[in-house]
């Protein structure tokens, strides 16, 4: 592979192109979502689109169907006589109505704002009064009256049909969409989106402060779609998903709302924590994607079920298949991990049971898409090869990476400054500290405002340290801090299993595990405690974040006061 020495202001870059030439002339061949849509409506209006669990049974939503409500509601809002391209949000758990409500917003012309349905009153006012949308879909949500304090006054809600006995009751003083639909007749003209049009604002989840919102047209979708359709598995006839993680994320707007309109594949959805399980296995999807922490979930179940200290490449292969089918992963052609590191020996362990994990790295501002594991050249401890269309560049002091490709943001909605800050000369500075090796493999480090320096001048990375911890199925999370002490500490948060058993066999457990650690480590990195938490962190209590990352900085300050004690006490393991 031929490198390539650049000046980019003031520093020197060593560019890596696994690209052809013209990485920004890429051409646009596939239709927008919004054409997509119209095409299956048209092609195949009685196929099955969306399958809505409700216990035993299903609501079944053909393409005719979710065309036939989608056109009401865009019946509704050309009634509103909004601008063009206005913002209208969008909370709720997923739900067949959240991707309808999604299309009725392209198709009127608008731009789909999602939000988190786990935001609180005042998460939700300082997201709806930066983005000013004027209408909010209001679905599935566990606490709507607590969000409902951050809707400003002027906002008019529309409350989503809600599913099964457990679905919260939706307040009947704002406008029901059933009672649209009954107003207002389908319209009955295409009207087609400019690709330069805004498609979305999605906010980030706001791991390190308030979210900000990354505008995506609808040419960015195109091509990021023309650039990934091998790799993506969008060959694959009749594909099944299955849409759990938060659909205003970008790596699950893109795995499931993006690729099933691209491939007019069926997506199944999951209709509470409690039936996430039987779902799945219903659903058996084609495609699928989970974050670390839901495999770590899968492998502390498993554990549980299967034959102690026999490792899963020694099962019979009978046994790993009915392991595959108990998860609902058996028909699984392209299984995708990210939106956090995901530790090796995990990687490694499923492996084994026959359930190849790819792992895939992106953020929002870049659609999610920079790199993924090809299937049959893995090579453990990278995120993957660079994907075709894609450059990738590495500060030579810091380490950071910046990417450039024809599907970028347009830039953070109504922050200018900021936008500045992170997109230079068509290139986004994407905060991760990377390495990306000959053949394109790519390595993510750590975060650039993770790095700390210890009093003794030296910078620790803390991801780097975390993974070290990964081997030990005992822990469930795990965070090292501790910036003001001479040696950092690790905050680990312990499986289920592991509550429930001998403390002083999870003690010599942990122990073991920090012998074996910190001789491969430098001297200012060892670590010098292990403090076992007493509850796990939880997006409830602002310990994670929505897309189930860990804030660092929220851990950091809740504990501040608490390190110096820590350090100071007898004992390599301290239990909370």
């Amino acid at each position: 592979m031929t490198e390539n020495f650049c000046f980019f202001g003031e520093k020197l870059y060593l560019t890596y192109p696994f690209l052809n030439p013209n990485t920004m002339e890429t051409p646009i061949t596939q239709r927008t979502l919004i054409e997509s849509f119209y095409h299956w409506e048209g092609t195949k209006p009685d196929d099955i689109y969306l399958r809505q669990p409700v216990g035993d049974a299903f609501i079944d939503y053909s393409w005719y169907e979710v065309g036939r409500q989608a056109r009401s509601i865009v019946a509704w809002l050309r009634s509103l006589n909004l601008p063009p391209q206005s913002n209208i949000g969008l909370t709720s758990k997923n739900c067949a109505h959240w991707l309808i409500a999604d299309i009725a917003i392209g198709i009127a012309g608008h731009v789909s704002v999602p939000f988190y349905p786990t935001l609180t009153g005042p998460q939700l006012r300082q997201v709806m009064d930066h983005s000013g949308c004027k209408v909010l879909f209001v679905g599935k949500l566990d606490n709507w009256p607590d969000a409902k304090q951050g809707v400003p006054v002027d906002v008019r809600c529309v409350a989503l049909p809600t599913y099964g006995p457990d679905a919260p009751t939706i307040d009947r003083s704002i406008e029901q969409w059933d009672n649209l639909l009954d107003r207002h007749n389908p319209i009955t003209d295409n009207p087609m989106p400019d690709p330069d049009d805004l498609f979305t604002v999605i906010y980030t989840s706001g791991t390190t402060g308030n979210p900000k919102g990354v505008m995506l047209d609808y040419r960015t979708m195109v091509n990021a779609l023309e650039n990934t359709h091998h790799i993506m598995r969008r060959d694959i006839v009749n594909p099944r998903f299955f849409s759990y993680l938060p659909l205003c994320h970008i790596a699950e707007r893109n795995i499931v709302e993006s690729t099933s309109l691209a491939t007019g594949g069926t997506v199944y959805f999951s209709e509470s924590l409690d039936t996430f399980a039987q779902n799945l296995r219903v659903a058996r999807p084609t495609h699928f994607l989970a974050v670390p922490r839901i495999w770590t979930k899968f492998q502390q179940g498993l554990l549980a079920k299967l034959p102690p200290g026999v490792p899963p490449a020694l099962l019979p292969e009978d046994v790993k298949k009915m392991v595959r089918q108990g998860l609902g992963l058996d028909s699984a052609e392209l299984i995708i991990t990210g939106a956090a590191p995901m530790p090796v020996p995990l990687i490694q362990w499923f492996r084994a049971l026959g359930i190849h994990i790819q792992e895939a790295y992106g953020m929002s501002e870049n659609l999610g898409a920079v790199s993924m594991m090809p299937p049959g050249a893995v090579k453990d401890g990278t995120v993957g090869k660079v994907y075709p269309g894609m450059d990738v560049k590495i500060d030579p002091v810091t380490g950071e990476l910046a990417t450039r490709c024809s599907w970028l943001m347009r830039g953070y909605y109504r922050e200018p400054d900021l936008t500045a800050k992170t997109m230079t000369d068509g290139w986004l500075y994407t905060g991760d500290v990377a390495e990306v090796d000959t053949d394109g493999y790519l390595t993510i480090t750590g975060r650039v405002k993770d790095m700390y320096k210890s009093p003794k001048g030296e910078y620790i990375a803390p991801a780097q340290i975390e993974f070290g911890f990964a081997g030990n199925n005992h822990i469930e999370q795990v965070c090292v801090a501790g910036q003001t002490l001479p040696q950092p500490v690790a905050l680990v948060v312990l499986s289920d299993t592991a509550r429930a058993a001998d403390r002083q066999t999870i003690t010599h457990s942990l122990e073991e595990t920090l012998d074996e650690l910190n001789p491969r480590l430098h001297s200012y990195e060892r670590v010098k405690k292990i403090v076992v938490m007493a509850q796990p962190w939880t997006v409830e209590n602002n310990r994670m974040t929505p897309t189930m990352k860990i804030k660092r900085n929220v851990l950091e300050a809740d504990f501040a006061l608490d390190f110096e004690q820590w350090y100071g006490e007898e004992g390599t393991v301290i239990w909370l």
